[in-house]
């Protein structure tokens, strides 16, 4: 059963922010953000700087007074269209120093005004930059959540479809990967969802994805070739609409011989790890998803 915490968080946000495909949501959206995220308390034991000779805008988050073997590429949510890292240094902070990691959070391009491929661009810009620092292989890892875990899969494919190195493992945060939205919970979880209405979906993914086919498979990694991909971690909930987006991307990257560990949480709202420290199920997952990346290497 989620907790008192959880509940209140999810009532909350179907009074503030759930809404339906609206025309001029994305600005009333971003306006909505832009009032939250003072609220968002950056955690302490971390300092944030920013990422110098980074070939995008970017920001490391350090855990303080350690010199972490690891390194973290973290792609924030939003849908492709809202956030930044300022918005997710709950998750980014609890990771570097639950890993411990240095943590790179890339600000990558955000649609309507960059389409795809813009923010795979800037991703996979931050990889190779990263590569190209001379770390030894699996010190590199990945974690990404909703849209954001969306990119870090579409970035790996499209890594090995260049024959280029993978990082070591992957945690995806109710990653977004079926942008044609053709999963059975956007329509059975749609009033359960704590962010957003089922039939939003599939509208507001034609805002990222310009004259991009919605099946296209690096915007859309459910309809890839999965094989060949690193050990993945899932967490989502059973009540969001894209619940469906992870417990298919599980069965179909099992079957391409991928090592997949799914988590199902009950009752939570999408991305809950973001309401850290308000909700205790956040934390919980985001030591299971810490635990998960700092075993890259050992496999």
């Amino acid at each position: 059963m989620p907790s008192w915490q959880s509940r209140a968080v999810t009532a909350a946000l179907k009074s503030l922010m759930k809404h339906g495909a609206e025309e001029g949501q994305v600005e009333r959206t971003r306006a909505v953000i832009r009032r939250v995220e003072p609220l968002l308390v950056l955690r302490r034991g971390v300092r944030v700087l920013a990422a110098d000779g980074a070939p995008v805008a970017a920001e490391w988050v350090l855990p303080a007074g350690t010199a972490p073997r690891r390194t973290l590429l973290y792609l924030h949510g939003g849908a492709y269209l809202f956030c930044s890292p300022r918005t997710h240094r709950g998750i980014t902070a609890f990771l570097a120093r639950a890993i411990p990691a240095r943590v790179l959070v890339p600000d990558y391009r955000l649609a309507p005004e960059h389409p795809f491929p813009a923010a795979l661009d800037d991703a996979l810009a931050c990889v190779r930059w990263l590569a190209g620092s001379g770390m030894a292989a699996g010190e590199l890892v990945v974690a990404g959540d909703s849209a954001g875990g969306g990119l870090a899969l579409a970035a790996q494919l499209a890594l090995r479809d260049a024959g280029e190195a993978l990082p070591g493992r992957a945690a995806l945060l109710s990653p977004w990967v079926d942008l044609a939205a053709t999963g059975d919970s956007i329509r059975t979880n749609s009033d359960s969802d704590a962010w957003v209405y089922g039939d939003v979906v599939a509208p507001g993914a034609t805002l990222y994805l310009g004259q991009t086919a919605a099946n296209h498979p690096l915007a859309s990694p459910l309809y890839a070739d999965l094989k060949g991909l690193p050990p993945l971690l899932l967490h989502v909930s059973d009540s969001e609409v894209l619940l469906d987006d992870s417990t298919r991307l599980a069965e179909r990257a099992r079957a391409a011989g991928v090592s997949v560990t799914l988590r199902v949480w009950p009752g939570l709202p999408h991305v809950w790890q973001g309401f850290v420290p308000f909700i205790p199920e956040a934390a919980s997952s985001l030591r299971e998803i810490a635990r998960f990346l700092a075993q890259a290497g050992g496999d």
